[in-house]
């Protein structure tokens, strides 16, 4: 009874804590949802790659590169999930670059977990894959399928290690899939004990041990030094550093919508914001003031649905559901995904034309540049361009009042050919 109440406590500091991983990741993170089915196309796009003997002999530039980009995006909790699949020539790890057997097994595994239903399967699919030996392919892959089945497998860094063994006062090795799959048996028991407090999604208790690793919830009856409280000082003041600076971005992110928004309505079509984005405000003006109340009802099947109405702003045709322009704003988070959304919305309407931008700041133009550039962007029918977040906001009360429509974007918008 006595540690029911220790785990409860625990569980109180770190839901109560407005600098946790639990409120600025888990539950206060628009970017977490759409960032799932951005990793899930992102693992499709590997294991097709390999397929068709185009994944290369190098991270850098992989869809594999892409995945682990869009992961460790994801907050602290997943901060440093890409090192692990860096390639090191030195020691030839991992070994699934260069090794075509292994780059074929560990495109079979990411498929077969992908398409997996039950959690058997997907524990097989880890033991067939421990039982190959790959070279440091080891449980830092469970961050990867942490994304496809959330519900089952946790994550896995050294920071969730270091809180499970202080947490369970075990001494769990990281490298190793039989001490990832004993350590979960631990977490989803604890979990499923715990789970009115927690969630079914695992990310919850993840979150909790990545915590407690960094040492950011004092578990009672510990004694710190002095050093270490001044330690623990020092992180919490790193911590909230950060959520201001997160908060800073989605302030941007917030503002670029709001001009988008006005923009739209200025030109008379009917403008609206991500489903999950409509109660949002800048200043005083709240977005349900000047956008679309509901979705345009559209002939799109219920998963490409639920994607398309996460894009940033859409603008439609008066009265119709004909998206004329739909927009894009990457503060900080992948410009791919936000690329993939757009083009999902884009082929599902091959008989009308949908203009189609990334809003970004100045600072990653560079980085824009480079993903329209990739061969399937590039070479693909669709048509992206991007704008600054400087020129829209410099721009955006020019365009309202001197634009007749959509096409007064061409004034500030910027292609890949004017930079490459």
């Amino acid at each position: 009874m006595e540690t029911q109440k220790l785990f409860e406590n625990i569980v109180r500091q770190y839901k109560d804590d407005p600098a946790s991983v639990y409120n600025t990741w888990f539950v206060g993170s628009e970017e977490r949802l759409k960032a799932f089915r951005a990793i899930r196309r992102g693992v499709l796009q590997v294991v097709e790659d390999i397929k068709s003997k185009k994944f290369g002999n190098d991270f850098k530039g992989s869809s594999l590169e892409f995945v682990l980009t869009a992961i460790t995006e994801q907050k602290q909790v997943f901060e440093g999930a890409a090192h692990p699949f860096y390639w090191k020539p030195k020691m030839r790890i991992p070994d699934i670059y260069e090794n075509q057997t292994n780059k074929k097994a560990f495109g079979q595994f990411l498929e077969n977990c992908f398409y997996a239903t039950k959690e058997e399967q997907l524990l097989r699919e880890i033991i067939k894959l421990d039982e190959l030996k790959i070279k440091g392919l080891g449980p830092a892959v469970a961050s990867i399928l942490y994304f496809l089945h959330p519900t089952i497998l946790p994550p896995f860094n050294t920071a969730i290690v270091n809180g499970f063994n202080y947490l369970f006062r075990d001494n769990k090795k990281l490298g190793s899939w039989q001490e990832y799959l004993k350590m979960r048996e631990v977490i989803m028991k604890t979990n499923a004990d715990n789970k009115t407090q927690l969630s079914n999604d695992l990310g919850a208790i993840a979150g909790l041990l990545f915590e407690i690793g960094n040492r950011n919830i004092i578990i009672e009856g510990q004694i710190l030094s002095e050093d270490e409280k001044a330690k623990l000082l020092k992180q919490y003041d790193k911590r909230h550093k950060e959520v201001l600076s997160e908060k800073h971005e989605e302030d941007l992110h917030t503002e670029m919508q709001y001009h988008l928004l006005k923009i739209g309505k200025a030109l008379g079509y009917d403008p609206i914001a991500a489903v999950n984005d409509r109660g949002k405000c800048h200043g005083e003006v709240n977005f349900s003031f000047i956008s679309l109340n509901k979705f345009p009802q559209m002939p799109l099947d219920t998963e490409t649905l639920g994607t398309v109405q996460l894009i940033d702003v859409i603008w439609f045709e008066k009265n119709t559901n004909k998206p004329i322009c739909a927009f894009e704003v990457e503060k900080s988070t992948s410009i791919y995904s936000g690329i993939l959304r757009l083009s999902d919305l884009a082929f599902s309407f091959t008989d009308h034309q949908t203009s189609l931008f990334i809003i970004l700041p100045d600072s990653r133009e560079k980085e824009v540049v480079m993903q329209l550039n990739r061969p399937t962007i590039r070479n693909s029918s669709i048509s992206i361009k991007y704008i600054l977040f400087s020129d829209l906001r410099e721009h955006c009360d020019a365009l309202c009042k001197f634009g007749d429509s959509h096409k007064i974007l061409e004034k500030i918008a910027r292609t890949v050919n004017q930079n490459t």
